[in-house]
């Protein structure tokens, strides 16, 4: 059963008025499922809505993407098949963060890499994990730097001080999930918010500016053609595509898992975009140059 109160992904999302650039990304973003196919993980904390590969693709051709990077949630442990499945079937238009254990053996990294996984995922969320995993990710980032990977960390902002020079000693690039989920009803400009960019400007660090629907306090939500959502949520995140343009990141963070306020229209996700990179080199570097350098590196096929 669907955890109670957690919310379905938004059916029949509105077409956006904002024209992507060619090619762009959906960085952030998770197949579930389906649960009679890839069985979720016993450990899991919350079980979703199933959101499979075809419904995925489907949301990328209708909002004009080109391209996903699929986020392993915890829902599915360290059981990766789902992921692997969707890479699989994307014609090379899909890459891939894992999560995997301490105790993974070269073999299953290469098989993920040949799959597209080119990164792990480390939750430090405490109403998500059990264990901050800080000892399990020491020995992991060590073992995938040379296959060129990075980590992706999801924590909160209040955390940070206590992580943040553990963070800089991992021997890899690091991606921060939906900017480090800052306090929104704080000021962008204080002192919180500035020792998350003092972070960011001294580290490998790239961001994802992504979930203003996990983040906003007083929205309006992007729902009933509300094209000027998530207001509260805008000068966070434009402050960091304007002072790190070459290291952010988008996403949909379809299918938008444990909401229980709203679900967002995606299409109006999109439409969300020129609030927070309002010039077309900020959106073509935010959707376009930073994700394919991450993740299609020169040399790479490209699909």
């Amino acid at each position: 059963m669907v955890t109670p109160g957690w919310l379905h992904w938004f059916q029949g999302p509105t077409e956006p008025t904002f024209t992507l650039p060619e090619g762009a990304v959906d960085a952030h973003c998770h197949v579930f499922g389906p649960a009679a196919e890839f069985p979720f993980a016993p450990e899991r904390k919350y079980t979703p809505v199933d959101a499979s590969k075809e419904q995925l693709f489907e949301l990328r051709d209708h909002l004009g993407l080109a391209r996903n990077v699929l986020v392993q949630a915890t829902c599915h442990g360290a059981d990766n098949s789902a992921l692997v499945d969707a890479l699989v079937h994307s014609d090379g238009r899909a890459r891939g963060v894992a999560t995997v254990r301490a105790d993974v053996t070269d073999e299953e990294l290469a098989r993920l890499h040949e799959a597209g996984v080119r990164g792990v995922r480390f939750n430090f969320v405490k109403r998500l994990v059990d264990v901050t995993p800080t000892e399990a990710l020491e020995q992991i980032a060590a073992r995938i730097a040379p296959l060129g990977w990075h980590v992706v960390i999801y924590f909160e902002a209040v955390d940070l001080p206590d992580l943040k020079d553990f963070f800089a000693s991992l021997p890899v690039p690091l991606v921060v999930d939906h900017m480090g989920r800052p306090d929104v009803t704080k000021d962008p400009d204080g002192p919180e918010f500035a020792e998350f960019l003092d972070f960011v400007a001294a580290n490998d660090v790239w961001v994802k500016v992504s979930c203003p629907e996990r983040l906003t306090v007083s929205g309006p939500p992007a729902l009933d053609g509300e094209r000027h959502a998530y207001a509260d949520v805008v000068p966070f995140a434009r402050t960091v595509v304007e002072r790190f343009p070459d290291r952010v990141l988008w996403g949909t963070d379809w299918p938008h898992p444990n909401l229980e306020d709203h679900m967002p229209d995606d299409g109006l996700l999109v439409d969300h975009i020129p609030h927070i990179a309002p010039t077309p080199e900020l959106q073509q570097a935010l959707l376009v140059d930073n994700p394919m350098r991450l993740y299609w590196p020169e040399g790479e096929h490209r699909a």
